[in-house]
Order: structure tokens, then sequence, then C-alpha cells
């Protein structure tokens, strides 16, 4: 009702209402038709009433389920009339519900048929298009009533259930769009439905299409077509090969941008819109990869059919390439840094179009395009998604009522996705499905798993599978679309593509590429790896790498310049950079790798060109990569900026930059076949192909094999042709350059349009070599347990014809050699079989080896010998590695070793040795070489190479047989003959010795040992001869190994071996080396310049016989008891060993000497005292001491002369200065047979024997001559120690010899004072050694110092174990020992020093506490044994002594006058020691009858100068060491001489006194010795000591003259001195020597009749008892004559001295002295008589002999008068 009001409000919320009610399902089904109906009266109202009814008729309708048929129609006839409204909301409303409400119709469909509810009766009958009837559901017949309606409004036809009378033909086709889109799975269901497609849609669609295009019809027809070929191709194939056939004519046809209504055809040329529109709809087909297989199996599959699938990829290549001009070039694809002038590229395709001639590859739009290419390119020209694809595809423009603007090249880009599409269609059926098939197929136990499958084999496929027949649709599809394929991506990727574009054809070349491969259709694959490989790898950058090579200044290039031109190549410097790949080719090579890589197992002999490509790349990538960095002087920074070299064709800044490969300013992540674009991640990937070999079964791993080697042989054969006449000397780059300069010869690039430049080749080695021995290595299982056949033929076969190819270039014979050398190495090592297989395998190893290491001609190049080298050092690593399993082939290997030895040079004399000139010096000497000095440089290493694989043969001799063990030994003698020092002395000296090791142990075995034992004299007939070596190093080596031999094996050599070896081997080398020996030093250089050069060969000739010596020495030494001795000829063989040391001594040079005598002594220690052995031993030591004792007369010959006339003799003479190493060991030999030969009789030498000892040991000793003294102060020489252990070493206890032992070591300790020498400086002089050198830097003095210190204790020791033996007394030894001793004593501070660093005692006190120790026993024992010795003996023994102690006492001390007050002191009391041993040792034993006079007096005289304390101008008393030799007379005249120098004591109490002086006088130091003298000398002379009295009255006797003579000379110089002085004082010395002397006489009491005595002719006579006295004398004689028999007769003799000092006027000299006497209270301080009597001196008191008393000054008058008083008292007149 309101709605019929026509108010508009009560209409609006009457709908309103309405709807809510609908809403609420509060309306019923009979209300419906009335609610349409009221909504159709209000249709004519306003716009918000009509967009309700247009919201209240879709609730109606999709609440109410159950509305059909004409009620449904008239609803959607209410919305339908709103969509023609010209308001433009109401109309785009009513078409939105109608969308809804027309799929709510269909959606019904669905329901209902899921429902499945109807009955038959429930159906209405409806006739279908073709005529024929069918009854359906209320809903399916709505929706076929409804859907027909849509095609005949579509169609311009009247509707027959819609009572409609138009309807836009857009938007009918929009909603059949909408229902097919959404419900196409239900009108599979439908046949009614599906004949309303078939029978109204189709034909309206095709009939649209065909005619005048309409941008807004064609939009959607194109839309409606999308959907039918997309959903219902099957159903309706007919009219689907229609569409596909129209789309194809469509796209195909030349589009034309001017308008249709313009065109008077119309239909000829299709608009640029509609074929973007049919590209777009294609695009959506191809990428429906089952789709296209169905279209294949429908229309192209059969024999007459359609051959849409055909139509269409000719289409796509076409549209393609109809306008290159518009898809630029790609400048990255011609490679970096190469020109891009078209005449540089005439005879090639610039899109890469040239695959071999295949037929149909050719795209003819792209050739036609060639010869102009370059210069239609503009700015803009080229395709990427970004710049060529509109914002939103044409076909989803439903907006638009005329065509969108389209970029020119929008087309294109379609056409590009469409070939992608379809190549991925491809690739994600066919690698699933190969993968489940030759994968992970099931497989059985202990099967591996495939890695490398081969191709599908469909005909092995179930033919009935599904999946077999899609595989085969596939098969065909690829089969027939390959070629057009193949010229529209090849087309398509040398266009200028944006990256992501390039990525997607590049995946696409791979995708047919695989699956080609694996639909093993090798047609097309190798196709398509051809033509990847020519974008990969552009024939102008290969060919350009050697032009743009820098130019080197000093090789001309006119001549490659003019071929340059010849062929319009640029020179280098044209280009910015140098030829490369750009990052697209490098991507295509990543393809091309990665394709290979997957399809490896199927690949069979097209492994050839891959390889041959990959080969290219290599070379471009390496060679490229090494001039980027060895060539940077000639860019700036890393390079120029690369968009230069692209620039000059015009191309775009921003193709340009991706062009260089460098990524844009912010980099995204990059598709996977764009990462990783650089050389070294390609070689990885390279690498990486060549590493799945291992994945190969063994037919399609031999297939690689020899596709690989095929590839290298024709490659070294190019090379190889224009090196006739290269010789084996040419270098490499004189190789390169004639290689490049020859004329070009078609043969040369017969098959290669990018033909490696042949000379670089040279300089990298072969691609295929290399790449063949990384594959071996990779699959040495297949070198080992397969047959040869397989893998060990081809690898083998062909490196050995690389090797072996005299004309192939050094490089590459080189290269070969060394792959060949490494697989050789390691197939030993891995055969993990000890079976059959082992010996085989190494077998084969070693015949190959053998074919390179040994030459087939004489001819040597350089080459030859490096490859020689390389195999020996193979051979070598086999060894190293697998020589312990080693079963065959050892005479191969001596082959192999042997081959390289040549005969030794023999040496022009025997004094220029082989060594004397090096390979420096010949280079330095001739300049240039000589043409043969590179030879000889190789063939150095072949020794050292070789000669190292000799070695480890001889590390593992055990497994040798006899055969090959002589192989070994000649083998190593010629190793020892060869020129290089080095491995000849280890060939001698090591390896023969490691053989004969090996023989001895085997020679052990009883059955073998006779073979072995010949091998082995072979062996060491062989060291033998290199023993004479001309060289010293080879010369010792084989020395050593000769007699380590001997050695090591002489305890089981029988004594017949022995004999042989001693005169066939030891002596003859001796004497040889000797012979050479003496001829090398004969021949003397004349000049001084050559004295250096003459003495380096006699030094090593030397060293030889030092070596041989020792070596002869160790073999006596070892075996003289157990063999040598029990020898026949033993005797005769020792006199020869002897006599070679004892000419040694003689002639040789002094630094064999000592050697040789340490081997005399070594052998000499080894002779044995056992029984049976005894009479040889001592034949031997007897042959030995004659030796010595000749060789000691040469010691005692140079002994005596002036070491400096001694040196320059020596030279002239044959007997050259013996070191004094040389004389250590000839002591040592001496002492060695001297202990041996007493072990054999247990007794010492006889003395005559040991006299000649000792008198050889002394000239040892002294000998002045050698060049190498050592310093002998601190320590004794080594000489020295050496001599006094010899000495001390002699037994002395027969008759004789210890007189000999004392009377040699007195006089050794006399010899720093009597032999002492200065070393003279040695004349230069051949015939000394190095050492006399050295001893320069010794010392220059030879001082015996540290001898004569060790010496002196000995001799006391020595003295006092035969102080009891008459003999050294009798016969002069005591003698000679004090007179040793007497002399450092004499010299005392002129000794020289005692010790250099340290403080020894000085030389002197050692002598005289020496002496002292001798003197306490001598006196004693000379008493004691008096009887057996002489008068002269003892006269001589007491003389001595009396003279030893005179220069003790005597001894100028002046020197001591500078030392410190304390050690002056400490001086003075050492020397105190004298004055004691005198008083103890000697005095008491003096006066024995059997000691002449005139000793005893000297001794006296000799206190008597000792106790002087000035200077006198009296010489001292004759010395009387010149007596003992005299004859009596002549002593008698020394006594008289004696005792008149005592003349003025034959007159009594002489008072005279001489003329006196003021002078003050010279005094003496040491004033308190001379005291202790003058005490001894009072001590003699008085009757203190109460022993022996007639002994020491005699010595009284003889002494008193001395004592009264030195206190007269006191006296009177005092009284003559003190009147001319006056009251001037006397010095204190002199003063207190007064009072000494005053109060000593005062003391004094002698032996009565003493002085009576002495002043008699013969004191000794009278000493004891004087005649009495004579009674008839005047009384003054009589007087005179009692008074010398007093006790006081001293004080008479001065009586008158007494009274002349009593007399003298002034003031007497006074002096405090301790007073023992009792102190007289009276008088404190003044000395008393008694005082005077009893006083002691201050010395004594300090001594201890007498008790401390007061200090009383005395004056001499009061000790004068005291002493007068005494005389008084004597006369019996006072008290």
């Amino acid at each position: 009702m309101g709605c019929a009001t026509k108010n508009a409000k009560v209409v609006a919320i009457s709908l309103g209402s309405l709807q809510r009610l609908i809403a609420l399902k509060a309306v019923p089904q009979s209300a419906v038709p009335l609610i349409i109906s009221t909504m159709g009266d209000c249709i004519n109202q306003g716009v918000d009433i009509q967009l309700r009814i247009l919201q209240t008729l879709l609730s109606l309708i999709t609440n109410f389920p159950a509305v059909h048929g004409q009620l449904l129609g008239d609803a959607l006839l209410l919305c339908f009339r709103l969509q023609e409204s010209r308001i433009a909301v109401v109309s785009s409303t009513a078409a939105a519900t109608l969308r809804q409400l027309v799929m709510f119709v269909v959606d019904k469909v669905v329901d209902e048929d899921r429902r499945d509810e109807l009955t038959n009766a429930d159906k209405i009958e409806a006739v279908l298009p073709n005529g024929a009837t069918t009854r359906l559901g209320p809903s399916a017949h709505d929706a076929y009533a409804v859907f027909e309606d849509l095609c005949l409004l579509a169609n311009s036809e009247h509707p027959r259930f819609l009572k409609l009378e138009s309807l836009r033909k857009t938007f009918a086709l929009e909603l059949i769009e909408s229902v097919l889109t959404n419900y196409h799975d239900l009108f599979r269901k439908h046949a009614e439905l599906l004949l309303l497609l078939q029978h109204h849609l189709c034909p309206l669609v095709h009939k649209s299409l065909s005619d005048r295009p309409n941008f807004p019809l064609t939009l959607r027809c194109t839309r409606v077509v999308f959907l039918l070929l997309k959903q219902f191709s099957l159903e309706l194939k007919t009219e689907s090969e229609v569409f596909l056939m129209l789309l194809i004519r469509i796209i195909g046809a030349e589009s034309s941008d001017a308008d249709p209504s313009e065109n008077a055809q119309g239909y000829t040329t299709r608009p640029l819109w509609m074929r973007v529109l049919a590209m777009e709809i294609m695009r959506g087909l191809c990428s429906d990869a089952e789709l296209m297989r169905n279209v294949w199996d429908r229309y192209d599959a059969e024999d007459g059919g359609s051959k849409v699938f055909t139509s269409l990829i000719t289409a796509l290549k076409r549209l393609i390439t109809e306008r290159p001009q518009l898809l630029g070039v790609c400048q990255q694809m011609f490679g970096v840094g190469v020109s891009t002038h078209p005449s540089s590229a005439s005879t090639e395709s610039v899109y890469g179009l040239d695959v071999g001639g295949v037929a149909g590859m050719v795209a003819s739009a792209a050739s036609a395009t060639v010869s102009g290419v370059a210069n239609m390119i503009s700015s803009e020209a080229g395709l990427s998604v970004q710049g060529s694809a509109m914002k939103l595809q044409c076909i989803d423009q439903l907006d638009k009522a005329d065509s969108p603007p389209i970029p020119e090249a929008y087309l294109y880009l379609l056409g590009v996705q469409c070939l992608v599409s379809l190549c991925e269609g491809f690739a994600t059926f066919t690698a699933p499905v190969y993968n489940t098939i030759m994968v992970q197929k099931p497989r059985s136990a202990g099967e591996p798993v495939i890695r490398a499958p081969p191709a599908l084999d469909l005909d092995k496929l179930p033919a009935e599978d599904l999946t077999t027949k899609q595989l085969c649709a596939v098969h065909d599809m690829v089969e027939s679309g390959w070629p057009a394929l193949l010229a529209a991506i090849s087309f398509l990727i040398s266009t200028n593509l944006s990256d992501e574009l390039f990525v997607d054809v590049l995946a696409s070349y791979q995708a047919l590429t695989t699956v080609s491969g694996m639909l093993g259709l090798s047609t097309p694959r190798d196709a398509f790896f051809t033509s990847l490989a020519r974008m990969a790898i552009p024939t102008r950058v290969v060919s350009s790498i050697d032009t743009y090579m820098p130019m080197e200044p000093s090789t001309p290039r006119t001549a490659a310049s003019a071929i340059s031109e010849s062929f319009g190549v640029t020179l280098p410097g044209t280009n910015s950079q140098p030829p490369g790949l750009s990052e697209r080719n490098m991507a295509c090579l990543k393809v091309l790798v990665a394709s290979a890589l997957f399809l490896a197992g199927s690949l069979g002999e097209s492994w050839f060109d891959i390889l041959e490509a990959l080969q290219n790349a290599d070379y471009v990538l390496t060679m490229k990569g090494a001039r980027s960095s060895a060539n940077k002087r000639n860019t700036v920074g890393p390079g120029l900026p690369p968009s230069r070299s692209v620039s000059t064709s015009g191309a775009s800044p921003q193709i340009a930059s991706s062009a260089s490969g460098q990524p844009p300013q912010a980099p995204q992540s990059r598709h996977p076949l764009l990462a990783d674009l650089d050389p070294e991640s390609l070689q990885h990937a390279i690498q990486r192909l060549f590493d799945a070999s291992k994945n190969l079964d063994d037919d399609a791993f031999c297939d690689f094999v020899k596709a690989l080697c095929k590839l290298s042989a024709e490659m070294i054969g190019m090379q190889s042709e224009g090196a006739d006449l290269v010789t084996g000397n040419e270098s490499s780059e004189e190789l390169a350059s004639s290689a490049t300069l020859s004329p070009p010869v078609d043969s040369a690039h017969r098959r290669r349009v990018s033909g490696i430049h042949l000379p670089r080749t040279l300089r990298t080695g072969d691609f295929g070599v290399s790449k063949l021995g990384g594959v071996a290595m990779l699959n040495i299982h297949r070198l080992i347990y397969r047959m040869p056949n397989i893998a060990w033929d081809p690898i083998t076969v062909h490196l050995l014809s690389v090797v072996r190819h005299s004309h192939a270039p050094p490089t590459i014979r080189t290269q070969a050699a060394r792959v060949l050398d490494d697989i050789l190495v390691v197939v030993p090592r891995n055969i993990s079989t000890t079976g059959e297989l082992q010996p085989k395998v190494q077998r084969r190893v070693l015949d190959v080896l053998a074919q390179q290491v040994i030459p087939d001609s004489s001819i040597s190049s350089t080459t030859t010998v490096e490859i020689r080298r390389m195999g020996l050092e193979t051979l070598h690593q086999i060894l190293q590695s697998s020589g312990h399993t080693l079963v065959v082939g050892w005479e191969t290997i001596f082959e192999m070793l042997g081959s390289v030895c040549k005969s030794a040079p023999t040496p022009s004399t025997a004094s220029t040795p082989v060594v004397s000139h090096s390979p420096q010096q010949e280079l330095g000497r001739s300049r240039p070489p000589p043409l043969g000095y590179l030879n000889e440089k190789g063939y150095t290493s072949l020794i050292k190479i070789a000669f190292q694989s000799l070695t480890l043969v001889c590390d593992s001799l055990s497994s040798l047989s006899p055969e090959h063990l002589r192989l070994c030994i000649t083998t190593l003698g010629q190793f020892g003959r060869q020129a290089d020092t080095n491995i000849a002395l280890t060939a001698a000296e090591s390896l023969l010795w490691g053989v004969s090791d090996s023989i001895q142990a085997k020679r052990k075995e009883e059955e073998k040992e006779p073979e072995y034992n010949a091998l082995w004299m072979s062996l060491l007939l062989e060291v033998l001869g290199l023993c004479t070596d001309a060289r010293p190093e080879v010369r010792v080596g084989a020395i050593q190994t000769l007699f380590r031999t001997l050695q090591l094996y002489g305890a089981t050599l029988s004594l017949d071996t022995w004999d042989e070896c001693i005169w066939k081997v030891t002596f003859p080398l001796l004497d040889s080396i000797t012979a050479s020996m003496r001829r090398s030093s004969a021949v003397v250089p004349q000049g001084e310049a050559h004295a250096a050069v003459a003495m380096a060969p006699d030094l090593q000739w030397d060293e030889s016989k030092i070596l041989a010596l020792q070596s002869i020495g160790s073999i006596f030494h070892d075996f003289l008891t157990a063999k040598i001795m029990l020898l026949d000829s033993f005797t005769k063989a020792w006199e020869v060993f002897v006599g070679h040391i004892k000419d040694s001594w003689l002639h040789d040079n002094r630094i064999i000497t000592a050697p040789a005598l340490r081997c005399l002594e070594k052998a000499i220690r080894s002779c044995s005292a056992t029984d049976q052995l005894k009479v040889r031993t001592g034949e031997a030591l007897e042959i030995a001491w004659r030796a010595c004792d000749e060789m000691g007369g040469v010691v005692l010959e140079q002994g005596p002369p002036s070491p400096s006339g001694k040196t320059s003799a020596a030279g002239s003479q044959d007997v050259k200065p013996l070191t004094q190493e040389s004389l250590m060991a000839y002591v040592d030999v001496i002492r060695c047979t001297r202990s041996v030969g007493r072990q054999l009789e247990d007794r010492e030498w006889t003395l005559e024997r040991l006299t000649r000892l000792m008198t050889t040991l002394k000239g040892v000793l002294t000998y002045p001559s050698s060049p190498d003294f050592r310093p002998d102060i601190d320590a004794p020489s080594p000489v020295q120690s050496v001599v006094m252990e010899a000495v001390d070493g002699i037994e002395l206890s027969a008759p004789g010899v210890a007189s000999l032992v004392l009377r040699d070591l007195s006089e050794y300790a006399t010899l720093p004072f009597l032999a002492a020498f200065d070393i003279p400086a040695p004349a230069p002089s051949a015939g000394l050694s190095s050492t006399s050198k050295a001893g320069r830097s010794g010392p220059n003095r030879v001082t015996y110092i540290a001898l004569s210190k060790k010496v002196m204790p000995l001799l006391v020791d020595l003295f006092l174990r035969f102080k009891d033996d008459a003999a050294i007394y009798g016969d002069g030894t005591v003698e000679a020992l004090l007179a040793a001793y007497s002399i450092p004593i004499k010299m005392k501070y002129e000794c020289p020093a005692p010790s250099k660093f340290g403080k020894d005692q000085p030389l002197w006190k050692t002598a005289t506490t020496s002496f002292l120790r001798i003197i306490k026993e001598c006196g004693l024992h000379v008493r004691k044994l008096q009887i057996d010795i002489t008068a002269d003996r003892i006269e001589g023994i007491w003389r001595q002594v009396v003279d030893t102690f005179r220069g003790g006492i005597l001894a100028d001390c002046s020197a001591a006058e500078h030392f410190s007050l304390d050690v002056q002191e400490e001086e003075e009391n050492f020397d105190l020691s004298l004055v004691a041993s005198l008083e103890i040792d000697v005095v008491p034993y003096l006066g024995d009858p059997s000691v002449p006079d005139y000793i005893v007096s000297q001794l006296a005289r000799v206190l008597q100068h000792g106790s002087q304390l000035r200077a006198s101008e009296d010489d001292l008393p004759p010395s009387p060491t010149s007596l003992p030799d005299e004859s009596p007379p002549a002593r008698k005249s020394a006594e008289d001489r004696s005792s008149r120098e005592f003349g003025k004591l034959e007159r009594f109490g002489d008072g005279s006194i001489g003329m006196g002086t003021t002078a003050p006088g010279r005094f003496l130091p040491r004033e308190r010795f001379s005291y202790w003298c003058f005490d001894l000398l009072f001590l003699i002379c008085s009757d203190t000591s109460q022993d022996q009295i007639p002994s020491r009255k005699r010595i009284a006797a003889l002494s008193l003259p001395s004592l009264l003579e030195r206190c007269r000379m006191t006296l009177v110089s005092y009284i003559a001195d003190e009147s001319l002085r006056g009251n001037l004082p006397f010095p204190r010395a002199r003063e207190e020597e007064l009072l000494y002397v005053l109060r000593k006489l005062l003391a004094l009491k002698l032996w009565p009749g003493t002085l009576w005595a002495a002043l008699s002719g013969s004191p000794s006579t009278y000493a004891v008892e004087q005649p009495h006295i004579d009674q008839s004398l005047p009384p003054s004689d009589l007087i005179a004559d009692a008074v010398k028999r007093s006790k006081k007769a001293h004080l008479f003799h001065f009586y008158p001295i007494l009274c002349d000092i009593v007399a003298v006027p002034r003031k007497t000299p006074t002096a405090w002295v301790m007073s023992s006497a009792t102190r007289a209270a009276s008088s404190p301080r003044g000395a008393t008589a008694s005082d005077a009597r009893n006083s002691v001196s201050l010395a004594d008191v300090a001594r201890g002999s007498v008790s401390e008393g007061h200090a009383v000054e005395l004056d001499a008058r009061a000790l004068v008068r005291e002493c007068l008083k005494e005389v008084g008292r004597e006369l019996g007149v006072g008290h």
C-alpha cells in the first residue's frame, strides 16, 4: 500500500520496511510475486527508490531460493531495466546486483546437484540448441535459461526467458565470463550448458573476434576465449583449435598503429592492442604446461593435425624477431673490451645464431638485420619488465572504451614471457619425473646411488602409463619445436634485456637444454649447448685476447701489426679495457656448466664440444684474471669505467652499467643465475663439472675421458704443426713468437672459429691435459680396479704421446709429464689388495714411467731433461710412499736410475781436483755460457733426483733378490763416480754401507753364504775404487764405508778373508793415498799468490790419509787380538803399519802426524798379554819402541839449536816442525808401549832404555820448533802435562832409576830460568799445516812456569821417598836437586810471574819452601849415610846447601821497598824461615869433620854480610859455587884466599881506626832480617847450645872472625865518624846498631879457646882443644895467649876501641831497651849496671824467647863501661 501511494518518502519507508521483513523471513512465499510487482510499479521513482528496490530485490531472491521460472525472470528483469538507467550509480549498482543474482542462480544449481532430491516429475523440460529436449531441475532450468538468454543477448538476438529487448554486449559478456570463471566445473557436468557454449557462445565469440575490432567487445571476447581454452579445451576440442589458430593468426599478423576505421581492408591488419590482448591470454595459456601438452596431443601429434603448437612456436619466434631495432642489441653479449664495428663481425651473426649449420636454427628476421644493426640501436632500445610492461595489463582494463596507450615493446615482452613459460613448463614436468625414474628408482642391495644417470629411454617405460604418455608428448614437442625455440631465445638473449628478463630467457635456455638431455634428444641438446657456448664465450673475445696483449719493448711487433691490420683487428691500446667476459656471458657460462653437470651421464660424444667451450672459457677467464693483475700500469685504479667501452656503440648509460657486471647503486638480492658471476666462481663451477666425473658410470666416464683426450690432442696437434723447426734449446717465448709469425695455415684453424691464440697456451699449458689430471685423480679407483681400456689406457696413452711428442710445445710436454706423474704416484698408493691385481698395476705404472724417464734417442733438449727429471721425481715419490709394497719392476727401476748416469770426467792432473770448477765459476768465466751448459745443468738435476730414489731403494734392500742387489751395487758405483760431489759421497759413504749391511744380514743363512759372500766382495771392490777418487769428500766417504764395513762384520770373517783384506785392501789403500798426497804436495805453484791454492788439495789429501790411518788403527784395535794377531803375516803387517806411522812422523804434514800416532797408540793398547799371544805382543812392542826411539831422534836433533834457525831449516829439510799435538801423541804412544810392556812382563824397562826415554822426554819438553805452542803459565801445556804423566808412571824401585828421574825433574824445575824462550814468528812454508796460523794467536813465549810449579813440590816428595837411599847422595842427584832450587831462591824478585791470571805463590817462595823441606832431612841423612858417600859428594852437597842459603839471604830485595809495609813485613817473616832453618837444620851438622872449613867460614861470612845495615864498599864474599869441580890445589888456593881476607884478625886487639865521614850512608832495607842474621852469627859463635859440643866449637872457631870483623866495623866507624860529626847526632839505625853490638858483646860468652883457635892457622884442629900455654912466652904474650882462651876474649880483642868510645867527650848514643833485672827503687828511670848486663832486645821479647822486663834507657858509654869492667873481671881486677 505504501508503495502504491507513489509518494517518494512513503515508498522509500515502505521499501525499507519490506526489506527488513524479507531479511527477517517475515514475508511468506506467496507474497513474493506481489512484492516484485509492487517494486516494478515503483521503478520509475527517484534514485533512492531505485537503489532501495535493488537492495530489496537482492534480499528477496537470496532469501527465497524457491523463486524459479517466470518469477525469477521478472525479478531479474527489474535489475536489467535499472542497469540500463542513465544514472551511473543506479546502473552500476544494478549491474553488480545482476552479477550477484546470476551467480546465485547458478549456485543454486550446484546446491541442487549436491542435494540430488529431485524426482523426474519435479524437473522441467527444456529444448536444447541442437533440437533435443531434456528435463532439468528448477534451478538448472533457471540457470540454463538465464545463460542462454545472456548468450543470445550478447549476439543481439531475442532472449527466450528474459523479457528484454536488448542488452549491452559487453555487459552480457562480462556476466558470461563471471559465470564461466566461477562455475566451469558445473558446466562440465551439465551437457546442456556445454551445448550452450558450443552452439551459442563459441560462435558468438569467434564472430566478435573476426569482426571489426572493437576494444571493449574484443577485450571481453578475448577473456571469454581464454576461459574456454583454459577450462573447456577437452570438451570443446574443435572450437579450441579454431580459437587457438585465430589467436596465433592475430599474434602473427603485423600490427598497425592506425585506426582500423581508416583502413580500407580493416581486417588484414590487426591493431596493436588486439595482438596484445591475444598475447596476454596466450601468456596465460603457455604457462599451463599440461594444457600445452594436451594441445600437442590433440592437434600436433597426429599426422593430419593442424599443428597448433608448432604454429604457436613459429608465431612467437616471428613475433620476437619482427622488430629487432626495438629490442636493441645487448653489448654485454659481445663480451668486454672488444670492438663492435660491423666489419669485424662480417662472418658472424650478431645475435649468436650460428650454431653449426643445424637446419632451422637461423632466424631470418635476425639475420636480415645483421649488416646495419649497430646503427639502429637507440638509447631507448631494450626490453624490461619495468620499462616495457603496462601497469595494468590490457586485458584487465574493462573500464576503457578505447584501447589504453601500450608501450611498443610490451608485445615483445609478452612474447618473451610466453616462450619462458613454455620452456619452464617442459622442465617443471620432466625434471621431477626424470628424477623419480632415473635417480630415485628402487635399487638392489649393494647397488650404488646413481649420481649421473643416463637419459630416459621412453621405449623402456610402460606405454600405457599416463606419465609415459606425457613424457612422450614433451619429447615430441621439444623435438618438433626446438629449432624455432632456439632461434627465438638465442635472438632474445642477444637483445637488450633487463636483468630480470635475461634471467628468464637464460633459464629457458637451461630448461630446454636439460629437458632435451633428459629425454635423450641429442641433436637439440647439442644445438642448445653450442648456442649457449657461443653466448657464453663470444668469438671475438677469444680472438681479441692476444691482440690486446701489451707490447713488450724488446720484441719487434711490426709483423704482428701488419697481420692485425690485414684482419681488421684493432691493436692493443684502442680498447679501454682488456677483452673478457661480461656478466651475461658469465651467466650463460654458468648455465652451460650447470646443464652439462646435470646431464653428465648422458652426453657421450657431445662432451667434445662442451669441453672445447669450457676450454675457451677457462682461457678467457684465466687470461683476463692474469692480465688485470699483471698490467695495472695500463689502467687507472681497478680499471677504466666499463661504460666507456659500451657507450662507443651508443648504448644507454643504464644498460652500460649493467653490461659492466657492476650492480646498481642500491643492490637488491639478485637471481641465483646472476649471483657469483666472477671468474673465480665460474672456474670453481667448471671445476665442479670435472669433479663430477667420479659420479659417471664406466661407459660415460670413458666417453668423457676420450673426448678430453681428443680435445687435448687436437689442440696440441695444431700447436705442433708450426713448430717443426723449433730446436730443443729455444725458449717457450721464442716458440710462441715463431708460431704467431708463421703464415696462417687453414688447418691450424680448421674447426675453431674461436680458436685459442696458440702462444698463450704455450705459457699456460693445455686445458685438456690439465683437466685430465684432475679427472684421473678423482677416479683413481677406475685406473686401478677397472679394465685398462676404460680409464688407464686412454689417459696414459694420451699423456705419454704428448710427453714424447718432440714437436709439441715444451710447456705442454712438461705439463703432460706433471699430470702423468701425479697419476703414477697416486695409483700405487691406493692399491688396497695384495692379490693378483697388485703386480699388474705396479707393472703398468712402472712401464709407463720408464717410457717417460728413459729417452728414446740420444738427442737431449732442455724439455726432455726436465721431463725425465719429473719422471725421476715421480719414481722417488712412488718409492717413498709405496716402495715397501713393490713386488715387481725392480729391473725397470734400476734401468731408469742408471739411464741418467754418465761416466765421470777424468781430471787432467792430480793437482787439479774435479771440484775446483763449479758451474758458477764456469758461468762467471765464460760469457755467454757454452751451448751444452743448460744440458749439463739438467744432467745434474737428473742425477740428484735419481739419486734420491736410489736412496729410497737402499732403504728397502731386504726385499731385493741377489740379482737386484748386484744391480743396486753397480748403480751405486755409477752414482759414486758422478760429478756431483754430494751424490758421489752419499753413494760411497751411506748407501753402499746400507747394501753391505743388507748383504751381511742375508749372509747369515748358511745355504746363501757363498752367494752373498761374492756379492759382498764385489761391493768392497766397488767401494775401494771410490777410495782414491780425486774429490776429498768422496774419498773420505768411501774410506769410512770400507772400514765401517770391515769393523762391523770383521768378527764374522775368516782368517783367510782377513789376510786378504789386510794386504789387498787396507795397506794398498794407504800406499796409494800417500803416493797421491806426495804427488799433490810436490806440485807447488810458483809465487806466494798460489800458496793458498796449493794448500787446499794438500790438506784434503792429508785428511784422507788421517782417516785411512784412523780406520786402520780402529781395525787393529778391534780385531788385533781376535783376528789379526792370529795371522801368519801379523809381524810383517805390524811392521808395515808402524812403518807407515814412522813415515808420517818423518815426512807428512803435521796435521797427519798426531792422528797417525793416536792410531798406533790405539793399536798398541789392543795388544793382548794372553799366553798364546805373548810372544807376538812382545815382538809388536819391540817394533813399536824401535820406531819411537827413531822418532825421538828427530826430536833431539831439532832440540838444541835456536828455534828461528831451525824453522827456516825445516823448510828445506824433509822433516817438518812437529806440532805440540804430535809431540803429545808421541809421548802417549811411548807411555802406552811401556804400560802394555809392563803388563806383559810385569817389570819396568831397563835403566838404559829409561835413560833414553828420559832423554827423549826432555827433548820433547824443550822442543823449540812447534808452530802451535800452548800457554804454560797458569797450567802446564798439554805436552808438559803428558810428559809429567809419563815420568810419573816410571817405576822408581830399580837401582839408579830414582836418581835418573830426580835429576831430570830437577832440570825441569830450572827450565823457566834457563830455557824459556820467545816463540819466533813462523816463516811461510807450505810444509806447515793450518794450525801454524792459529798458533800466532797463542802465547809469545814458552815459560815452563807451570811445569816448574808442579815439579818443585814433586821433587821434595820424591826426595823424601828416597832420602834413605845413599845412591841419590853419592851420584850427585841431591846436589843437582839443591842447585835447581838455588836458582829461583837467588833470583827472588827477579823470578818470572808465577801466574797470568791467578795469585799463585811466587816461584822463589815455592823453591824456598821445598828447599827447606829437603834441608830438614838432608843433614841428618848425610851424617847417617856418610860411610856410603864419598867425601867429595858430601863436600859438594854442603857447599850447595851453603850456596843456596847465601843466595836466599843475600838476594836483592830492593824491589820489596815498593811493597806496602804489611807485605814487606810478611816477606821478612817468610825469609826468617831461612835463618831458622840454618839454626836448626844446618848448623848442627855443619860442624862435622867431613865438612871442609871453607864451607863453614863461608856460612859465617854470609851471615856477616846478611847482618849489614848499611851498604858497604866491600865486595860480597866469593861464592863457593865455582869450587865443586876444582882440583884440590885450586880448592886450597881458595881457602888461602878466604883466609887472607881475615888477615886483620891476625893481630889480636887491633885498635886502628880508619878515616871517618859525615855522610849518612845508604841503609839497606829489611833491618829486622839483618838483625836476625846478626843474632844467628852471635849464636853460632857463643856457647849457648850444649849439644854436639865439638861440632859447635868448630863452627864457632871458624865463624868467630866474621863476627868480630862485623862488630869491629860498627865500633870503628862510630869512633871515626863521631870525631868528625861533633854534636851532629847519628842516624837512629846507627845508634841502635852501636848499642846492639855493645849489648851483644857484653852478653857474649865464647867457648873457651875459640878465639885462640880462630886466630891459629888451623881453627878446626884447635877448636875443641888448644895446646897448653907456653909458659916461656914474655908476660905480655903470655897474658895475650891466656886472654885468647877466655870466654870474654872478644872484649879483650876490642879493648882499644872500647877505650876510645869511653873517651868520647860528647854524649854517646842512647836507646830504650827491655831489662830483665830487678828494678831498683832508687833509680826508677836510669839504667843500672845490672840493666846493662840483663838487657834484652825487643825482638827477643816479640819472639817470646825471654819474658818481658821493664824499659830502661841505656847509653853506649854505660855499656862500654860494663864491657871494660868485664875485662877487668877477667883479669881479676874487678868485681
